[in-house]
């Protein structure tokens, strides 16, 4: 399950990182389909971060796109679907 977080996540972590907003239908989705495959995340708000929302838009071309994902190795995709997700994580795994 996503845990919710202000602290931008800095570089390659390791985990998985979707910054998000609440209001975000996309990223709603997202999050509970990637839970309900027990993929665990961490979420951070970037209305809450401004150092998160700068991230977003230095991937996004200047936009506040979400959900945006930090992969583990650094790399990022903008509003991917879970079956997206779950093969750029077992690229890295394997």
């Amino acid at each position: 399950m996503a845990t919710p977080t202000t602290d931008r996540v800095e570089g390659p972590t390791g985990q998985l990182t979707m910054y998000t907003t609440t209001w975000c239908g996309f990223c709603r989705r997202l999050k509970s389909q990637l839970a309900r495959d027990g993929i665990e995340m961490v979420e951070i708000d970037i209305e809450r971060d401004p150092k998160a929302a700068e991230f977003v838009m230095s991937v996004n071309g200047g936009n506040q796109t979400v959900p945006t994902i930090l992969f583990p190795d650094g790399s990022s995709a903008t509003n991917p679907s879970a079956k997206e997700v779950k093969r750029r994580l077992a690229e890295l795994a394997g």
